[in-house]
């Protein structure tokens, strides 16, 4: 029988990556924690419906991809044959893996976790709701000490538009359960979960038109690194139309009528899908944040100090709710941040460098301060670029269409900023984050002993070309100047 009410010392409202992370850390140091979430397991969108199945199909499409390119070597392999219900079922064994072991952690632990929907009624209260086909709550409301909202976000639509047409339109949610793998597929966004998608289907054969609205893809994104990825995909996909957006929509009978309008011209194509990619926006409307103190900034965010705490001095908000970037490791870090000041430590969320990686091919990972962003603040900077060209290992692996960059302060030569193109980025960019948050010196980079053959010698090798010592690279200069670029 269901009680009334409940009583915690911490209740974490979000199970995923920033929730989960937070519910865990207290529950080593003794804390009573109570989870809730309104999924049926613990990993939030990240693990569930974003991050982990798209980086899971990614692989696919990387190594469907690495096997053309075998052919310039005399390797040729047969057109693959995709049975679409293996590929979901080997997806969603990934998912269930990860799932389960969270849940067991959770588990041992002895994290309560209650699957219902939370709203809060006062600072101290919370309000639990059943979930649509779920088991209900064994309690009406929650009592807590602390709070960390970590409800996460959802994919911004476009339901007006799209209204007449909306058996054929995807959110990225269900593109990633690949309920067909469509013949042609328009993507409606050009940021990273759009191209992220749109490189999973086009190597799974759709013919994929993206649209964005902007003058370029990766709004934002250092033009740098976008360069390479852009000459890529344009080989790749059917179209990109840039100063564009998408005027109406019509059904048909095999698809959808979309009526474009600027850039490409006043003109319709048939598409069999189309996906809405045109960002995120917090979870912030549903969780009773009228009822307390909390306040929202002009996009929505929760605000919060220094030490994640909002307007309620026991409420702390973490991830998608406190503000860009919104991304995963943030989320992570800073619930592990809001546990540490709640056990008392004082710890500020001040990082010098959150890392941000767009997972297609290539892949764009940067940190830091970023050429784009410091011409906006009017900060002076220099910069220092090493072609992959130029790198035998990327030579040798056939993907010498990348490049890697150093932001560095010309008064102090240490380095504010990285952004690397190519195959591995991601992966990549981890050296940078620690020589940024070090603030160590170009000079530290460079004389670093980077393993050969790598990618990775190519931050050092950047560095060099900054420094003028670049062996690998010929960059004639005027005597005396560095072999930089101000912004």
């Amino acid at each position: 029988m269901k009680t009334k009410s409940l009583e915690t010392d911490l209740l974490v409202l979000g199970g995923g990556p920033g929730g989960y992370a937070a519910a865990f850390l207290a529950a080593d140091n003794g804390r009573e924690v109570t989870l809730v979430d309104q999924e049926p397991s613990l990993g939030g969108v990240c693990l569930l419906r974003g991050c982990i199945p798209s980086k899971a199909l990614l692989g696919i499409a990387k190594v469907m991809g690495e096997t053309q390119r075998l052919a310039e070597w005399g390797i040729d392999f047969q057109a693959p044959k995709i049975d679409l219900a293996k590929l979901r079922a080997q997806k969603q064994k990934v998912l269930n893996t990860l799932t389960g072991g969270l849940d067991q952690l959770a588990k041992k632990r002895k994290v309560r976790v209650i699957r219902a929907r939370g709203r809060l009624v006062n600072s101290h209260q919370l309000a639990l709701q059943p979930v649509d086909e779920g088991p209900e709550p064994e309690a009406e409301l929650i009592s807590f000490r602390w709070l960390i909202l970590a409800a996460g976000s959802r994919a911004v639509q476009l339901s007006s538009l799209l209204h007449t047409a909306r058996d054929r339109v995807m959110s990225s949610r269900e593109a990633l359960d690949l309920p067909e793998i469509p013949s042609s597929l328009l993507v409606i966004g050009g940021g990273y979960i759009g191209l992220e998608l749109g490189t999973v289907y086009g190597a799974l054969g759709s013919r994929v038109t993206v649209v964005e609205m902007t003058d370029g893809l990766l709004p934002g994104v250092d033009r740098d690194l976008v360069r390479p990825l852009e000459r890529k995909l344009r080989k790749v996909f059917s179209a990109i139309h840039l100063g564009t957006k998408v005027a109406k929509v019509e059904p048909t009978k095999h698809g959808a009528q979309v009526f474009f309008d600027g850039a490409a011209g006043d003109k319709s194509t048939i598409f069999s899908r189309i996906l809405v990619a045109v960002g995120r926006r917090p979870n912030t409307e549903q969780l009773g944040l009228e009822n307390t103190s909390i306040q929202l900034d002009e996009h929505g965010f929760v605000r919060t100090d220094e030490f994640l705490r909002t307007a309620e001095p026991h409420i702390y908000a973490i991830g998608d709710l406190a503000g860009q970037p919104m991304l995963a490791h943030k989320a992570s870090h800073q619930g592990k941040v809001a546990v540490q000041n709640i056990l008392g430590e004082a710890i500020r969320f001040e990082p010098r460098a959150i890392p941000a990686v767009v997972f297609t091919d290539p892949e764009i990972a940067w940190a830091g301060l970023t050429e784009e962003a410091a011409r906006r603040q009017g900060r002076e900077i220099e910069t220092a670029v090493f072609p992959w060209g130029a790198s035998g290992r990327a030579q040798a692996d056939g993907h010498a269409e990348g490049l890697t960059k150093w932001i560095i302060d010309p008064k102090s030569r240490r380095v504010i900023g990285c952004g690397i193109v190519g195959t591995g980025a991601g992966e990549l960019i981890s050296e940078a984050v620690l020589a940024i948050e070090l603030g160590a010196h170009i000079q530290d980079v460079a004389e670093t002993i980077h393993p050969h053959p790598t990618l990775s010698e190519t931050l050092g090798f950047a560095a060099e070309v900054y420094l003028g010592t670049a062996t690998d690279l010929y960059r004639p200069k005027a005597a005396g100047a560095p072999a930089t670029a101000k912004a």
